[in-house]
């Protein structure tokens, strides 16, 4: 048994990719996508004539409208390749505004449900802001399902379980990243690995304190920089991975063991927290890790959104 299926043993796979013509050789669960994933898919040479047929069919249509019916045709394109759900994200730009999160959520929902894609089969994603999070309450309160994403913090994730979002999907590499810079020539890779690495721990905490208070919310590590963090994780919830771990998990035949274990989490002595938006802002104010990668990662999505609506009205005016 390689490390792969091993790790199916204890939790969900899923696929970090747009590139769902390599999804089916590792057999996921689900699938999960972002702004980024699909910008470096349609850059590709095998995903550049989607593109152009999404482009040139609704070329009347506004720019954002062409742009969820791009991410719902990707979607759809893994779901048949899936057994599971596929994650869709919301505009990252719309990351402060709740309505407005709210309303595009709905309209990708539709888009699907036109696509005859059952709306248990498909995430929204959206920014764990404060605003993000009570979007996701509206949304879950639909029967739209959510995954809040660039999640680096305990104060996020217990804020996303009162709003009873369906999972949220913690950053395990962007925490790291963010220790060692802070480290600089005092890291030490070695004791920092493994169940010490910062990112595996946040999510441990998290995994344990939702165990521990029964709360229903999925866990879905995310953002791994290598096999050794995603090992270290084994038994939580979900693991989104993306195609190169994956391949490298396959590749390996060393043990896997279980990490993390719902019914010792019961045990923990652990006190409840709750967050109002004062207060929530403030937790997370008092988090310069957790404020700077949030907003890192909105600006990234932001971006990358921006150059994916570039190549759009490239291909809009070859029509």
């Amino acid at each position: 048994m390689n490390q792969l299926e091993a790790l199916k043993q204890y939790t969900t796979v899923v696929a970090d990719t747009g590139n769902f013509q390599q999804l089916a050789q590792y057999q996921p669960r689900d699938a999960t996508t972002n702004p980024s994933l699909i910008l470096k898919a349609v850059q590709q040479p095998q995903y550049a004539p989607l593109l152009e047929e999404v482009v040139q069919r609704f070329a009347d249509a506004p720019l954002d409208d062409i742009m969820d019916r791009l991410l719902v045709r990707f979607g759809c394109e893994i779901l048949r390749v899936v057994p599971g759900r596929v994650s869709t994200e919301v505009d990252a730009r719309l990351s402060f505004d709740t309505n407005a999160t709210v309303a595009r959520a709905q309209r990708l929902i539709e888009l699907y449900q036109g696509a005859n894609v059952p709306i248990d089969r498909v995430l929204i994603k959206i920014a764990a802001t404060w605003e993000g999070i009570e979007a996701a309450r509206r949304l879950e309160q639909q029967g739209i399902h959510t995954n809040l994403t660039l999640l680096f913090s305990k104060v996020q994730a217990i804020a996303c379980a009162q709003a009873r979002v369906q999972l949220i999907s913690p950053f395990v590499g962007r925490i790291y990243d963010w220790y060692k810079k802070q480290a600089g020539s005092q890291w030490d890779e070695a004791a920092m690995a493994g169940a010490n690495d910062p990112g595996v721990r946040s999510v441990r905490e998290i995994y344990q304190y939702y165990k521990r208070f029964g709360i229903a919310t999925e866990v879905m590590g995310a953002s791994f920089r290598n096999t050794g963090q995603v090992l270290a994780l084994a038994g939580c919830d979900l693991l989104t991975i993306s195609p190169d771990l994956l391949a490298q998990l396959e590749a390996s035949d060393a043990p896997v063991q279980r990490a993390l274990d719902a019914q010792a989490a019961r045990q923990l002595d652990l006190q409840p927290i709750s967050y109002d938006e004062a207060s929530f802002r403030y937790a997370l104010n008092e988090d310069a890790m957790a404020t700077e990668k949030l907003a890192e990662g909105i600006r990234a999505f932001a971006a990358d959104t921006h150059k994916l609506e570039a190549l759009m009205r490239q291909a809009g005016a070859r029509a």
